[in-house]
């Protein structure tokens, strides 16, 4: 006789999509009703399997939710794994801390929410008792580890700890309840069930350590199939654990290789291909593709001329292919090399902005102010995806910029000032 549970994190229940929503509102609706729907899909899968029980290691909500709807609907899909006799064992994380829901919601008994105070629950799975350990983040911050609030190991039991961790660090997440993989090997846990890092990672060892990652992406830098994990111990004490997927929309970047292309006609048949070979590589229902248009061809400064009508065209080939949603389209196509600059005008300036002015300190010094000026003026989503998540993010960001920058300038020139 086995013991079977799902493990899942980071569900962020009705996450706002600012960024997304001042770019297709209609996209954003689509992308915020997906962490509803993805964590459907979640209980689903423990009716569908009959599991012994949900682990969810934090985060349901995003921050200081104030609609009582997000509590009803979390009540209601709770309420479906306790009619079916599944209990569930949560943790809060670092947005759950601060959340008004998370003091006021009442959940079904079968729910078991974890103090501040680490506590234990044994329950019979036949051949042998399972040891479910937790502790929730009582604060936002937590710059300390948590382990050392752990109970020690039941003896002779299969021992799983829930906990809220970035580990060493993870880019894009921020450091909270830090710990190394080798300190959880060293507990004397089984399996250790984490949340927090949204992307999903399995190490074996001593224990099996699993980060899930989030049931689904809200954004390009959640890029990829989502899933919740699926184990089974059986009496042996083995562990095996399965990908399930439950992401109603994928978000993937896509590069279209634009090079050589002699016309308008031309690039968007190399649109069409990119997008559909993508939305075949898709399993789940919906795309939403972040297109990068790169490549040596004479339509360059077209392209950058006129973004509208890429973006435009993009979102018809998109439409016209079904599911396909455009998050956004990026044109780093450069005119063809070998050009005279003693000839070209404009092909001199090029020169001259890239080895001169982009690499003078001046130059980086004053463009590393400004944007750390902006930088700090933005909501921290719209900051890392602009600015990266760390120090080296943060330079790769500025030499994009400058890049893109010059050559909008050239494009504007090549186009004799006028739009396109």
């Amino acid at each position: 006789m086995a013991f079977r549970f799902v493990h899942t994190a980071d569900i962020h229940l009705d996450s706002p999509l600012r960024t997304l929503a001042m770019r297709d509102p209609a996209l954003a609706e689509l992308v915020g009703g997906a962490t509803r729907r993805a964590f459907v899909r979640v209980v689903d899968l423990c009716l569908a399997e009959t599991v012994d029980a949900l682990l969810i290691a934090g985060d349901l909500y995003d921050g200081d939710q104030t609609s009582m709807k997000t509590a009803r609907f979390l009540a209601d899909q709770l309420r479906r794994l306790h009619e079916a006799a599944i209990p569930v064992y949560v943790i809060r994380g670092n947005h759950d801390a601060e959340s008004r829901i998370t003091r006021e919601l009442v959940l079904p008994d079968s729910v078991k929410v974890f103090g501040g105070r680490a506590e234990s629950v044994v329950c019979d799975a036949g051949p042998f008792e399972v040891a479910i350990h937790g502790v929730s983040f009582a604060q936002r911050h937590a710059p300390d580890s948590l382990l050392t609030k752990f109970r020690e190991p039941h003896a002779g039991a299969v021992n799983i700890g829930l906990l809220h961790t970035s580990l060493g660090g993870a880019v894009g997440h921020d450091l909270y309840a830090p710990c190394s993989a080798a300190d959880l090997h060293g507990t004397g846990f089984a399996y250790w069930a984490l949340g927090h890092v949204h992307q999903r990672s399995v190490e074996a060892g001593r224990a099996t350590i699993v980060m899930p990652g989030n049931p689904q992406g809200r954004d390009i830098n959640e890029a990829g199939a989502k899933s919740a994990t699926l184990v089974t111990i059986d009496d042996r004490g083995a562990i095996a654990v399965e990908a399930r997927p439950t992401s109603v929309a994928e978000f993937r970047r896509v590069t279209v290789d634009c090079s050589g292309a002699q016309d308008g006609r031309e690039a968007k048949a190399r649109i069409e291909a990119a997008l559909g070979e993508a939305r075949a590589a898709t399993a789940c229902e919906h795309l939403v593709a972040r297109l990068t248009l790169v490549g040596a061809t004479p339509l360059a400064w077209r392209l950058r001329n006129d973004p509208e009508k890429v973006e435009e065209e993009a979102r018809q080939v998109g439409a016209d292919l079904g599911r396909t949603w455009l998050d956004k389209v990026e044109v780093r196509c450069r005119e063809p090399g070998g050009e005279d600059a003693s000839a070209d005008p404009v092909a001199e300036l090029r020169l001259l902005m890239e080895n001169e002015v982009a690499q003078s300190k001046a130059f980086r010094d004053q463009f590393a102010e400004i944007a750390e000026e902006l930088r700090g003026s933005l909501p921290s989503a719209a900051r890392e995806e602009l600015f990266g998540a760390d120090a080296a993010g943060f330079a790769d960001a500025l030499a994009g910029f400058a890049r893109e920058g010059a050559d909008d300038v050239l494009a504007f020139l090549r186009g004799g000032g006028r739009e396109v």
